[in-house]
């Protein structure tokens, strides 16, 4: 079913709370237009579907589905798709929201959706997540297309489930439709460097970070004696430990659902990672201490990237955190409150629509080279995705210094300033 704008839903989260006091502290920075801030505050348009799924054991189940559309002034809407049990429309409206201020923010021509489906994926079996998947799809068909609003993976969710949206899709045009997802595998349109893009560009950032830090400051940093911790070591925060270490920085430690692993000398990365992909969890690595998150977040080191959910870091632990900088590897880690605290003591924070910028970035390349039939090497991708990195993250240090304000409201000004100008000039209909 569609939502009317009157139904209360959508704003029931903390994260979408959250959201929306960030922007209506960058709307108060930077003197925004009130009419334009009232339309950035609601989603364009909200899809509720039921999902019954047959499952192995014969019976039907039920799952709740959602697809929502935040924005799409600059062009087709983009976002993933999560599976989670705790999925629901507010948080999928949040993070189309963030996805409307990241495409902005980094110069796509994309604006912001999301979706999500409630259910813990590790119940599934492989035919059960094909077929939720797929009947996803056909709910949400009218929704998505190359020209409308191109999905891709997120929690829970994989480069085989965008192949099965895929071909759901286009056999229901018959005819093959590459770019109506993004996060495909390589041998059905997938781009090179798309499955590490998130991770890199979270390291990206943290360079350019200490690069103007030791700018403007006494003391120098430099990645290569920096120490390091990462909460969450899935598809992005594997990937930044790994981008981290190979730069010679110290990663103590990393976490998982099931807690922390921790070795003052430095974890030996590669290894964790075979461990992870042998095991499925870090439990029982044999060549650290078990830490638990909350204990992970306490630790003195110089650089911390919260990399699994939203909400992990709140008024019950900020004053806990001693590291210097904090590159946001997942959406909405932070909550507005101990984002101000620690700027206030401060920690330098790159905000998340900055720092995990790079998986859109790289899902925008993969779209382009689908429509194009042209695909590019993966020192290509990565080049052009340092570019865009760069460019934003100078954008938002230097809204940083004209507003005088931290990087999270910076990054906000600097998406509603595209955004703004392009609504302005589109006008409202009729």
């Amino acid at each position: 079913m569609s939502l009317s704008l009157n139904s209360g839903l959508w704003d029931t989260s903390p994260l979408f709370q959250n959201a929306v006091m960030d922007l209506e502290m960058a709307a108060k920075t930077m003197g925004l237009d009130h009419n334009v801030l009232e339309r950035l505050k609601s989603p364009k348009r909200a899809f509720c579907c039921s999902i019954p799924v047959r499952m192995d054991d014969g019976s039907v189940k039920v799952f709740e589905g959602y697809r929502v559309h935040h924005s799409i002034t600059l062009g087709p809407g983009k976002g993933g798709i999560r599976f989670h049990p705790e999925v629901t429309l507010s948080e999928v409206s949040a993070l189309a929201m963030l996805m409307t201020m990241k495409c902005s923010l980094v110069g796509l021509p994309l604006g912001g959706a999301k979706g999500g489906i409630r259910v813990d994926p590790s119940q599934l079996s492989r035919p059960e997540h094909q077929a939720l998947i797929r009947r996803y799809t056909m709910e949400i068909i009218g929704m998505i297309g190359p020209d409308k609003d191109i999905p891709a993976p997120d929690v829970g969710t994989d480069s085989q489930h965008m192949a099965w949206m895929m071909d759901t899709y286009s056999t229901s045009v018959g005819h093959a439709v590459p770019g109506v997802v993004t996060g495909k595998p390589m041998d059905i349109g997938g781009s090179l460097g798309r499955p590490e893009s998130t991770g890199r560009g979270v390291v990206y950032v943290i360079e350019h970070a200490i690069e103007m830090l030791n700018k403007k400051g006494p003391g120098k940093l430099a990645l290569n004696k920096c120490t390091a911790a990462v909460h969450g070591f899935g598809k992005v925060g594997n990937v930044a430990a790994n981008e981290l270490h190979l730069r010679g920085c110290k990663v103590l430690a990393v976490s998982d659902f099931y807690g922390g692993i921790y070795n003052k000398d430095g974890l030996d990365i590669p290894d964790v990672m075979d461990h992870m992909q042998k095991f499925g969890s870090l439990e029982k690595y044999p060549k650290a201490d078990r830490i638990s998150n909350e204990q992970l977040f306490a630790l003195p080191v110089d650089i911390l990237v919260p990399a699994a959910i939203d909400g992990v870091i709140t008024n019950k632990n900020m004053k806990s955190i001693k590291a210097k900088i904090i590159s946001e590897g997942a959406n909405g880690p932070m909550t507005s409150e101990a984002q101000q605290y620690l700027e206030s003591q401060g920690v330098f924070i790159i905000p998340d629509i900055l720092a995990n910028a790079g998986g859109v970035i790289v899902s925008y390349f993969e779209w382009v080279q689908g429509l194009q039939n042209f695909f590019w090497s993966e020192k290509e991708v990565n080049e052009k995705l340092a570019e865009v990195m760069l460019k934003a993250f100078n954008r938002v240090a230097g809204n940083s210094d004209k507003f005088k304000c931290g990087m999270k409201t910076a990054a906000l000004i600097t998406s509603v300033e595209r955004l703004s100008q392009a609504m302005l000039l589109r006008g409202l209909f009729p």
